[in-house]
């Protein structure tokens, strides 16, 4: 395996380029990007390839000479269209053992050590006997790292989550976790935009959370730069990091997943049928702006990285006065 100047190591994957006023899906190899017809894949598009997914056919066409480009000559955008994006939560650890503890430590009724044991307590029981918790994205949200991050003047606590995104292959639903792996077509990464003070409803606690205001702005899934098929990927202990301007803020590994992919993609399943070319995140490792207590600004640079993936850069912009 190579690795390109992104990071990518698996010996192709899939993006998604601009050309023109349109975007063309491109095959990468090495630090070269070409474009791929549905003649080349078999199939009528991306989706559909994904759903009997014949990587034997795209080894061939990497070995192949043809119109090859300069990767980084090309501007690359959200490598997936996905019908669907689910989302899970608080499922790394360390992650919800440190939102608890700031959530126990506010009155002083626990030390910092009590309040790390009682949530690392509940993490663990859990694991053991619980089910992983599933909420949804807009699929319009999804873009590509070419598009800046624009932060709605409506709030001063946007925050970021990395995360690992797994792309649906076949068809899934009511699948076991031992039949959930035939089912995964490839990963990507996604930075999980969320707006922190509109998680929880003020007119009405007892609704409680509102994901939808929180976490679907335009852009607010910033996505790929790459699609690495799955055989390519072990999912079990990715380093999962994002830097803000220069700064490590997440650091984490998937190998801290409360419920891992298969679990997720089995769980997922049993409620509605996930479709070729959908997205299911995966949850994001400890680090968030809510942590650090800083939140985006007009002018950051977030540079999100997963082990083997590729490297996203998103930069971000304060929303404009409206005309």
């Amino acid at each position: 395996m190579t690795t390109t100047s992104d990071g990518l190591t698996a010996p192709f994957a899939f993006a998604r380029y601009r050309d023109g006023d349109s975007v063309r899906l491109g095959l990468v190899a090495g630090d070269r990007i070409r474009a791929v017809s549905d003649d080349d894949l078999g199939a009528p598009g991306l989706n559909a390839f994904l759903a009997a997914a014949d990587w034997d056919r795209l080894t061939a066409l990497a070995e192949t000479d043809g119109e090859w480009m300069p990767l980084a000559d090309v501007v690359l955008t959200a490598p997936v269209e996905p019908r669907q994006v689910l989302q899970a939560g608080a499922n790394y650890r360390e992650h919800v053992i440190e939102l608890v503890v700031a959530g126990l430590t506010q009155d002083a009724s626990r030390s910092p050590e009590e309040a790390r044991e009682f949530a690392a307590k509940m993490m663990d029981d859990r694991r053991a006997h619980g089910e992983p918790y599933f909420f949804l994205g807009l699929p319009t949200v999804v873009v590509g790292d070419d598009v800046p991050l624009v932060l709605p003047s409506y709030s001063e606590v946007h925050d970021w989550e990395l995360e690992l995104a797994v792309v649906i292959g076949k068809e899934a639903f009511r699948v076991s976790r031992e039949d959930a792996v035939g089912h995964i077509g490839g990963y990507t990464i996604v930075n999980d935009i969320t707006t922190r003070d509109l998680v929880f409803r003020k007119d009405m606690k007892e609704i409680g959370t509102d994901w939808y205001r929180a976490k679907n702005a335009p852009g607010f899934l910033p996505t790929g730069p790459f699609l690495v098929p799955a055989p390519f990927v072990s999912g079990d202990d990715l380093a999962v990091r994002l830097d803000l301007n220069g700064d490590t803020m997440q650091n984490g590994s998937t190998s801290d997943l409360l419920f891992d992919i298969p679990a997720l993609v089995s769980a997922a399943s049993q409620t509605t049928a996930l479709l070729p070319g959908d997205l299911l995140l995966t949850g994001s490792p400890p680090g968030n702006g809510q942590h650090w207590k800083r939140f985006l600004r007009d002018g950051d640079v977030m540079t999100g990285s997963i082990s083997g993936l590729g490297t996203q850069v998103v930069r971000c912009v304060a929303e404009g006065p409206e005309v």
